[in-house]
């Protein structure tokens, strides 16, 4: 059994991850907003905003084997709609919020002697988009970050991954799929024509946190329906 921290557990791809890994592991979650199935999900919650709140104030686990960051950002506007604030609040929720996660528990990281950090980083950070300038800056400057971090911390034998989805249906791109129009024009940009669901993240999460992926680290794995990759 091993002891995971979920940052960003109340909803979407966080919560399914907290479920998942919850029924056979020791879950320590931490989001702002308390979702009801958290109540009966089987893991310790803490309510607090992780960019404002203090780490000090929550009981970790001595050892923590596993750390999963999954707050993130939809802000699609064009260019010249975007402010610098756009960019540093992107930035802060995708990167710094995630840094300050690390660092809080990088003792406890070194303790486990195998451990792994998931970091999320998208689609847009491998291919060109309209309207992904913010997001894909910040999604991009997360991939150099698990890779220098698995680098920096291969002898204490910390993995460092991140998962780069394409659009997925949780509640943080219910804009972008509140009509069924919406759901099958978002579908068909995809090779598989269809759009991604938090338990396929949440399983390849609970999977880059396990044993089974002892020997992987640095590297960034795309669930995306093929959008990265396939041109029809």
């Amino acid at each position: 059994m091993k002891n995971i921290v979920i940052v960003g557990c109340g909803t979407g791809i966080g919560l399914a991850t907290a479920k998942i890994l919850s029924e056979d592991h020791t879950v320590t979650g931490i989001s702002r907003s308390k979702h009801p199935d958290s109540e009966s999900a089987g893991f310790k919650f803490y309510e607090m905003d992780i960019l404002s709140g203090n780490l000090d104030d929550i009981s970790f686990p001595d050892i923590v084997d596993g750390l999963v960051y999954a707050p993130g950002s939809i802000n699609l506007k064009s260019f010249n709609r975007l402010s610098e604030e756009d960019f540093i609040n992107d930035f802060t929720i995708n990167v710094l919020g995630a840094v300050k996660c690390i660092r809080k528990l990088l003792p406890n990281l070194k303790k486990s002697g195998s451990a792994s950090v998931v970091l999320y980083s998208s689609v847009a950070a491998k291919t060109g988009m309209p309207f992904h300038a913010s997001v894909a800056a910040s999604k991009c400057a997360v991939e150099g970050l698990i890779r220098s971090l698995a680098a920096e911390f291969s002898a204490q034998k910390i993995r460092f991954n991140a998962i780069a989805p394409s659009l997925t249906d949780t509640p943080l791109a219910y804009h972008l799929l509140s009509t069924a129009e919406k759901c099958e024009a978002s579908a068909k940009r995809h090779p598989l024509q269809r759009i991604g669901n938090a338990d396929e993240i949440a399983k390849l999460t609970a999977f880059l946190l396990s044993d089974d992926t002892s020997w992987i680290t640095g590297q960034v794995f795309g669930i995306d329906g093929g959008l990265s990759t396939i041109k029809l």
